[in-house]
């Protein structure tokens, strides 16, 4: 089993490199890689195998409890003979196959030797060292091999370090999950996220590099992205994002809008295959990049697109998102990653999130509910995994010193690799190759406490020049380009030789990767010595070289001013806090406040609603004009509402209302109070919502008409229609169609004419509702009001299930869902969900309806939005089935809803209970409560799904009651009706009543007939079983026990057993 396992992990590992196995001679492998075609690359592959395929050994044996378990390895490079076309063993011959099996004998256990060719083509990225000379059977002398250690860079050397890397020691537990969990991800084509935690300086930054270096030296194409959050504020909305559309289409940050725009453009049309989902795309990522404004309505407009854009990517090739500093991140952000992670799930997408523990206190949920979510805590290295690393950088320190380190450090390789770096600054080590060599003693060298002292000893080592560079660098962040820089600390001529000099020094680094947006520009190797320098300077100076850096930022952007207004806001908000006593705090104040208003008109138009209210409350704090200070509120209360904080939009609505009130203005205050009319309907408050939008309503209705008076009017007529005033229902949704129609505004029309759709149907007239409803589909449509759209298309199936239409209704539905999916609305595509249920019930197909009825959790009941088909579904299932108790426990879901103001809400919880009662032998109960709930849903008539449920359960109850005046009149109350507004299902019940109080065959036979044309199994075999039972018609029987055999109604089975035991026996 052990060898199997070996073999499996070794093909593996060979065919990720690019490699094939050319056969296993024992416990031996032997791989060759450049045949049938040869590239440059294949030596360097070779080696990466080869090591990886020692640690997995390693691994293997670590995991089964055989520590001393090890692999050793030998690679050559030359030329062989070939056999074309073989495959497996015999495919290469010669000496360079004998050679490479004595080089791999000649290794150590755990190591990888090579030879001198095999060194030579890959010494770019491998680091080796001298194995020594070796006589190797069949070569003449001596033979030089070489031992790899580690590799150092990405393929042929791409982004190789030119300064100290500590070698990777301590994590290989940590980087073997996160390769293992990314090639499940692409080989299982789902998305998986990893959060790597951890404080400053323990290695999360590096644990991300080896990760690159490893797949970027793989076979397989990955696509990979890098983005960084800034540290400005609580985070630049979206900035980590938009870094890696920009890599992705290799646009710089600081390029020309008119070429940025080009390269989009380019970019998706040889990504992005279908022109539909390009012309979907190109607006939404242009804004997200600050290239071009559009106004999304709700953040799953741009979700939407920022999603399907990296599933198109991974429908090509696996895809990393790597997001760096991550605890800086903005809420929107982070939402974006779980919704990415929530509706790609069927996609190769890796993610990888660096943080410091920060992030979880700011989100203690990250993570949390995601089914492919792994976290990794990195601890402090053992006092073994320090020793080795700083055995690697300094070969030969003094046992003192290293032991001083070591206690210092306290497992923090960041401390240790300091250390060395002062060693450096102060002349004390020299690089001899790819390690460092002490110049001299050592023993009395002074290490400081705490990794901030330390670094802060380093800076005090530098040039009193360097320095002062280093701290106009940390105002303007952790990377920065020449130019930003020269506005604060000089020309480029003065601060070039100082960059190099500390670039030298490895204080700072210059981004080398190609794709990155951030190529060329000068960074801080490490974040906290950029925290160092920026508190080394007074109040004063940080003051000068905020507002410098904004005047900068506000000129390099002119023309794209938007994509980094908050990065500029933030820089006058912290140069007015650190001196709002200065003499020109008046105009920096200003500055603050209208760039702080700008930064939330750019954040709500990225539909980044917790960024955009903070941005507007900052700056409602930085005016002293209380009309400004009004307006500023409403906006952040608008925002607090999309953002899904009902409290905190209560407040600021009424902040503001208080203070528009206080100034006189009752017209800015109402509409300040329709706003907050909506906040109370959205949290089912309606009795409050209308109450607010009546005194709003009664205040603008006095204004010139405009789009707010409209939209307000047609809310408010589904308001009093969904609470049965039919009359202030109708008033409203004219006087809103008379202003959305002379002004033309879509979205009160829409909303409108599904308005209009209610009072009509209430009137009777079922054909006008169901062509106003297609017209603001239409108008909806058209205008990309998705959401309006997925509800008249709700709307629709709901029309549907009144004519008893549920195979059209899960038509509808299917658009709807497509649609809310689309657009990754939860809430919607739930609400479609449970209202799909009931056609799948009607329509027979029970176990489909159940599965997706278990899938609802309380929690999601109690999000309230339209789940009465759900509760409708599984109670008249479970109770058809016999299994009572489960119709309870579904039914004990939905108590909220026994006192809703709503009265479809409460006639569906009546017709659902009046069932249970039924079921319950309580008669009396479920003719009380099936009445009710047809008396509740007058206003909305009897094809109203819970009217019908609820006179069919109270015939059933007055059946059983034996009441025949009350069946009489409920029966009269359905053949009354105008035959085209009498539902086709109730007209069936109706028969099949008729027909068992007066014992008439023919009724039966009508019902049937009915039941069978509207697809209705159920009713179907309950009405041909009630036949059977009267005439004793076999055939009738045998079809009802078909019928009920496959929904598993075992009562009714009870039932017909009664007539005819078994199916022989009715066949006989």
């Amino acid at each position: 089993e052990l060898l199997t396992r070996y073999f499996s992990i070794a093909r593996d590992v060979i065919a990720r490199h690019g490699g094939t196995v050319e056969k296993f001679i024992g416990d031996a492998v032997m791989a060759v890689w450049g045949t049938p075609t040869a590239t440059e690359d294949d030596a360097e592959r070779a080696v990466r195998a080869a090591l990886d395929l020692i640690a997995a050994v390693s691994a293997l044996g670590d995991e089964i409890g055989a520590p001393e378990l090890r692999a050793r390895a030998g690679v050559l490079t030359g030329e062989a003979a070939v056999t074309l076309g073989a495959e497996g063993q015999g495919m290469v011959a010669g000496d360079l196959v004998n050679t490479a099996s004595r080089v791999q004998s000649a290794a150590d256990p755990g190591t990888v030797y090579v030879g001198e060719s095999t060194r030579r083509s890959t010494e770019q990225t491998i680091v080796y060292e001298d194995a020594g000379s070796f006589e190797l059977k069949g070569k003449e002398g001596l033979t030089p091999l070489w031992k790899a250690q580690r590799v150092v860079s990405g393929l042929r050397g791409s982004l190789k370090s030119q300064g100290l890397e500590a070698p990777f020691v301590g994590r290989d537990r940590e980087l073997r999950q996160i390769k293992d969990l990314f090639h499940v991800s692409a080989e299982e084509r789902k998305a998986h996220l990893v959060s790597v935690t951890g404080i400053a300086g323990i290695g999360k930054s590096r644990l991300a590099w080896e990760f690159y270096k490893y797949f970027d030296g793989i076979a397989e194409t990955v696509y990979w992205h890098r983005g960084r959050c800034l540290s400005y504020g609580e985070g630049v909305t979206y900035w980590a994002l938009a870094d890696m559309v920009r890599m992705r289409c290799r646009i710089g940050e600081e390029e020309e809008p008119e070429s940025a725009r080009a390269k989009l453009h380019a970019t998706l049309e040889e990504l992005i295959l279908d022109r539909e989902e390009r012309g979907f795309l190109e607006p939404r990522l242009a804004h997200l990049l600050g290239l071009a404004e559009h106004q999304a309505r709700d953040q799953q407009d741009l979700f939407s697109a920022w999603r399907l854009f990296f599933e198109r990517l991974a429908e090509s090739y696996p895809t990393v998102l790597a997001f760096e500093d991550m605890q800086w991140a903005d809420a929107s952000l982070l939402d974006f990653v779980e919704y990415l992670l929530d509706w790609s799930r069927s996609h190769p997408i890796f993610v990888v999130t660096l943080a410091r523990p920060e992030l979880l206190e700011r989100r203690p949920t990250w993570g949390a509910g995601q089914r492919s979510f792994t976290s990794l805590y990195l601890e402090p290295l053992s006092p073994q995994a320090m020793e080795a690393l700083l055995a690697g950088l300094v070969p030969g320190l003094p046992s003192e010193v290293r032991d001083r380190i070591l206690a210092r450090a306290e497992g923090i390789p960041l401390y240790a690799v300091e250390t060395v770096r002062m060693l450096l600054d102060r002349g004390l080590l020299v690089q001899e190759g790819p390690a460092y060599t002490l110049t001299g003693k050592v023993d009395a060298l002074e290490v400081p406490e705490t990794l901030h002292a330390l670094i802060a000893a380093r800076l005090d080592g530098l040039s009193v020049e360097e320095r002062r560079l280093l701290q106009d660098a940390a105002v303007l962040g952790k990377t920065f380009t020449k130019d930003a820089l020269a506005a604060l600390a000089g020309s480029n001529a003065e601060i070039e030789p100082l960059l190099t000099a500390l670039a030298r020094k490895e204080v700072l680094g210059v981004q080398a990767d190609p794709r990155s947006p951030e190529h060329g520009q000068y960074g801080f190797l490490q974040d906290l010595v950029r925290h160092v320098a920026y508190e080394t300077l007074s109040k004063r100076e940080r003051r000068a070289r905020h507002l410098a850096a904004a005047d900068h930022l506000s000129t390099a952007f002119a023309a794209d001013e938007d994509e980094v207004v908050e990065v500029i806001a933030s820089h006058y908000l912290a140069a007015y806090a650190l001196a709002p006593d200065a003499e020109d705090a008046a105009e920096t104040k200003d500055k603050a406040r209208m760039t702080l208003a700008q930064a939330g008109d750019r954040a709500e138009s990225l539909a980044a609603a917790a960024e955009a209210k903070r941005y507007f409350e900052q700056a409602s704090e930085l005016t002293d004009d209380p009309t400004e200070r009004a307006a500023l509120l409403d906006r952040a209360g608008e925002m607090a509402a999309r953002a899904g904080d009902p409290d905190g939009a209560r407040n600021l609505f009424e902040e503001s209302i208080t203070l528009h009130e206080a100034q006189g203005d009752a017209h800015a205050a109402a509409r300040v109070l329709l706003r907050l009319g909506r906040v109370d309907s959205r949290t089912g408050r309606r009795a409050e919502a209308l109450a607010r939008g009546e005194r709003a309503f009664s205040v603008i209705s006095e204004d010139e008409p405009d789009e707010d008076l409209a939209l307000l009017a047609a809310r408010l007529s589904l308001d009093y229609w969904f609470t049965g005033d039919l009359e202030r229902a109708s008033e409203r949704v004219e006087l809103a169609l008379d202003i959305a129609e002379a002004h033309g505004y879509p979205e009160a029309l829409a909303i409108a004419l599904r308005a209009k759709t209610g009072v009509v149907h209430s009137r009777g007239h079922a054909n006008e509702a169901e062509a106003l409803l297609k017209r603001g589909l239409e108008i909806a449509l058209e205008h990309d009001l998705w959401d309006e759209a997925v509800t008249a298309y709700f709307w629709l199936s709901d029309r549907c299930f009144m004519r008893d239409a549920y195979a059209d209704a899960l038509g509808y539905q299917d658009e709807s869902l497509a649609l809310a999916r689309k657009r990754g609305h939860r809430p919607y595509e739930w609400a479609i969900l449970a209202e799909r249920t009931y056609p799948l019930t009607m329509l027979g197909r029970w176990d489909e309806a159940l599965a997706m009825s278990e899938e609802f959790t309380q929690e999601q009941v109690d999000a309230g939005g339209v789940m009465l088909s759900l509760l409708d579904s599984a109670v008249q299932i479970h109770v058809q089935q016999g299994d009572v108790d489960r119709a309870l426990r579904v039914f004990s879901m939905f108590s909220r809803l026994e006192h809703s103001t709503d009265v479809q809400e409460r006639a569906g919880y009546l017709a659902s209970r009046a069932s249970l009662h039924l079921a319950d032998a309580r008669p009396q109960e479920g003719l009380a409560d099936g009445e009710a709930a047809v008396e509740t849903m007058r206003t909305f008539g009897m094809s109203a799904q819970s009217a019908k449920h609820g006179i069919v359960t109270a015939i059933e109850a007055a059946f059983t009651l034996g009441d025949t005046a009350k069946l009489e009149e409920l029966l009269t109350s359905i053949e009354t009706l105008p035959r085209g507004t009498r539902p086709p299902y109730l007209d069936a019940q109706a028969k099949r009543f008729r027909a068992r109080l007066g014992g008439d065959p023919a009724g039966y036979a009508a019902a049937a007939a009915g039941f069978r044309d509207l697809s209705l199994p159920f009713w179907l075999a309950v009405t041909q079983l009630e036949h059977g039972e009267l005439t004793g018609d076999a055939s009738l029987l045998a079809e009802a026990r078909e019928i009920f055999e496959r929904l598993e109604a075992r009562p009714w089975l009870e039932r017909l057993d009664a007539v005819a035991p078994t199916r022989t026996e009715v066949r006989a």
